[in-house]
């Protein structure tokens, strides 16, 4: 005897057929509101207001207030994105991070029912620094296989929960924040359609950026963490000509999987790591300076929040302007990279 056919409990979605392409259109962000300056730095550590500016080009971080955690930073941007997107509902939610609320669960969950998305699809991505495009190739993926519709994409971190506060180099450096996009089924000739992309990861040289205490290696052994290993390290000389190389590669690898040529490109908005390193890389592929979005200086180095935070920096100051054609790119830990291009929407950054 057949089975008679199951009833599903509420109404299936009518999501786009395989194929379609994920449009940018909606942008949010969101900073915690206390300012910590170069000069609250050397008040405390052995360095100086003008060794921090020179060596990284940054001028001021945001930082998490105590109890403020990832997820209130993240409900934030995506609730402005939304905003900016006219939308109240999504079919799924995309996390980038890698300073999430707890080990197990994921903050997307958490984060989605906050918005008010509370059976959206939701999981977390973490490539450190790299999280928010890895982020943006899983939320087109959704849309192109049909799964989903709309898609909110976040990028949010508090690297200042993970930093030695006494390392003037890592303290120095990272701030908190958090950048959201709203991804929508479309054509690939519309304004904000992503273009292809470009991903890779080097696990040989995991050891670069890390916090070596805390995950299942370290407390398999039943000993307790040494001092110091629970937080973030890097290693700046290795990371920095890597960042150069292979974000320029991986810029030009999506520019021929595109057709374009660099002189195509109107704007690149890059992981905002360190200003050297933005520099190195225009100078690695020829091209102008004046040609990078960097809203560095205002907020360190925000992890995954970076490229959507600087998205919207030059969103903002005009920068970023409707049919611009923009790539996007970053390097993080794993080692990871990645990059896509885009014409940039007519949005208003919320």
């Amino acid at each position: 005897m057949m089975e008679e056919a199951r009833v599903l409990p509420f109404p299936v979605p009518d999501l786009p057929g395989p194929g379609s392409a994920a449009v940018l259109c909606g942008l949010g962000t969101w900073l915690p509101s206390r300012v910590v300056t170069n000069a609250d730095i050397a008040s405390r550590l052995d360095t100086s207001e003008e060794w921090i500016r020179g060596r990284t080009g940054i001028r001021e971080r945001r930082v998490v207030d105590s109890g403020v955690s990832t997820s209130d930073l993240a409900v934030e941007a995506g609730q402005r994105a939304l905003k900016s997107a006219n939308l109240e509902q999504v079919d799924a939610v995309v996390l980038a991070t890698t300073t999430p609320d707890r080990p197990c669960p994921a903050t997307a969950p958490d984060v989605a029912y906050r918005i008010g998305l509370a059976r959206a699809t939701a999981f977390d991505v973490n490539a450190v620094c790299t999280g928010f495009l890895y982020g943006l190739a899983a939320g087109a993926g959704l849309i192109a296989t049909g799964i989903a519709e709309r898609v909110l994409v976040i990028g949010a971190d508090t690297f200042s929960t993970i930093v030695d506060p006494d390392n003037r180099t890592t303290a120095a450096i990272f701030g908190d924040g958090a950048g959201a996009v709203v991804l929508r089924a479309g054509t690939p000739h519309e304004l904000g359609a992503l273009g292809p992309f470009d991903l890779g990861s080097d696990g040989q040289d995991a050891d670069l950026i890390m916090v070596p205490a805390g995950g299942s290696r370290q407390r398999s052994t039943h000993e307790p963490a040494e001092p110091g290993t629970e937080y973030f390290t890097m290693a700046g000389k290795a990371v920095f000509r890597k960042a150069i190389f292979q974000m320029s590669a991986s810029a030009q690898s999506v520019l021929r999987k595109a057709g374009l040529r660099l002189r195509d490109v109107d704007r690149f908005v890059l992981h905002q790591a360190n200003v050297r390193i933005i520099n190195g890389i225009a100078d690695m592929l020829g091209q102008p300076v004046g040609k990078f979005v960097k809203n560095i200086d205002q907020v360190g180095n925000t992890a995954a929040a970076s490229v959507p935070l600087a998205m919207a920096s030059g969103c903002e100051n005009g920068e970023l302007r409707p049919g611009q054609r923009v790539l996007l790119g970053a390097f993080g830990g794993g080692l990871t990279w990645g990059a896509t291009v885009l014409r940039w929407p007519d949005i208003e950054a919320m």
